[in-house]
């Protein structure tokens, strides 16, 4: 489907198929937000090989890119060929890779009746600008990735656990206190404590860095 500046792809295939040369031509930044490794593997093998002299490269992943199948080894790959790459709290609201200012490509949510995933390539001056300033944004707010592996969990105890896995959870407070047999004062109380010693400046902080330390750490 085409409408003005903007074309419709479905599948992996019909993207790499039609937009790689776009890729291949990039000169100057190649800005690209995904949520997990494999919404681009595709794009991304099927471009040049050779470096760009003083080309741009950022890649910024959500905390998952820790647990998805060859996502470790994809960020050391990435490293070190010299990408700049930072890990988002949260994934990505939107997937997708910025060329040049040129060039903007959203990976649409993918089928939950099993349908090719769409891509829209974008060539509009106005809506590209717009998709650059939304990863700007989500890039200032990201850790780089050398930062992120060098932070340490904090030691927790059995009550410490159990927050935990109520915040990774969603539980409500009330619940949360009924489920730990605890008053809900000293239920807040320890979420309080667990926020200041994960570093979350909110609840919906905590659950995310809950559920990447769950996912990183066998003991928690």
């Amino acid at each position: 489907m085409t409408t003005k500046g903007i074309v419709t792809l479905s599948g992996e295939a019909e993207l790499v198929r039609r937009a790689g040369a776009l890729f291949d031509g990039v000169r100057q930044e190649f800005l690209c937000a995904a949520g997990e490794p494999s919404t681009w593997s595709a794009a991304a093998a099927s471009t040049r090989r050779e470096p760009v002299p003083g080309l741009v490269v950022r890649k910024l992943y959500g905390p998952g890119v820790f647990r998805a199948p060859g996502g470790p080894e994809l960020l050391d790959r990435l490293d070190e060929a010299g990408a700049e790459v930072r890990i988002s709290p949260a994934p990505p609201a939107h997937e997708a890779i910025v060329v040049d200012r040129r060039l903007a490509v959203l990976a649409a949510p993918r089928s939950v009746t099993g349908e090719p995933r769409t891509y829209s390539v974008v060539q509009e001056p106005d809506v590209v600008a717009g998709v650059r300033a939304l990863f700007e944004t989500a890039w200032e707010t990201s850790t780089d990735l050398a930062t992120y592996r060098r932070r340490p969990f904090p030691r927790l105890g059995d009550a410490e656990r159990a927050v935990l896995r109520s915040l990774a959870a969603g539980h409500t407070d009330e619940a949360a206190s009924r489920r730990l047999g605890v008053s809900l004062r000293t239920y807040r109380r320890r979420v309080a404590a667990l926020m200041a010693a994960l570093g979350a400046r909110s609840r919906f902080q905590a659950g995310l860095r809950a559920r990447e330390i769950l996912g990183r750490r066998s003991d928690a």
